[in-house]
């Protein structure tokens, strides 16, 4: 089910996979991130980079759902880099802690960068 809150798409660019969200990620949209990086880990992929330029709003629950790869990652060698983050989210990411557990770049070409160890 499509929740209208939330647009997720997977998309392939520059070697690594792109999880773009926009909206609001709350508890029933959490699902359909969870399972875009799902997806994007079971196609493969070792490098996923996170587009969140236009995300207004994520929940506890979302937010849950990146702190529940961080192991799985680490474990598998996946990098992840989240880009985009307003300062609302940004706030959020910081409150939590999770600016510390996850790689953080402000821009896309700063992201690519990173998840190709430039």
């Amino acid at each position: 089910m499509n929740n209208p809150m939330a647009d997720i798409k997977t998309l392939t660019e520059g070697g690594a996979a792109l999880i773009a969200v926009s909206g609001e990620v709350d508890a029933s949209s959490s699902i359909d991130l969870d399972q875009a990086i799902a997806g994007s880990v079971a196609g493969g992929n070792k490098k996923i980079i996170v587009d969140l330029t236009n995300l207004a709003y994520i929940s506890s629950a979302g937010l849950g759902v990146f702190m529940s790869y961080v192991e799985e990652f680490k474990e598998k060698n996946i990098r992840m880099v989240i880009f985009g983050l307003n300062n609302r989210v940004a706030h959020t990411f910081g409150l939590l802690g999770l600016a510390d557990l996850l790689e953080i770049s402000a821009t896309k070409e700063e992201a690519m960068n990173r998840i190709h160890g430039a």
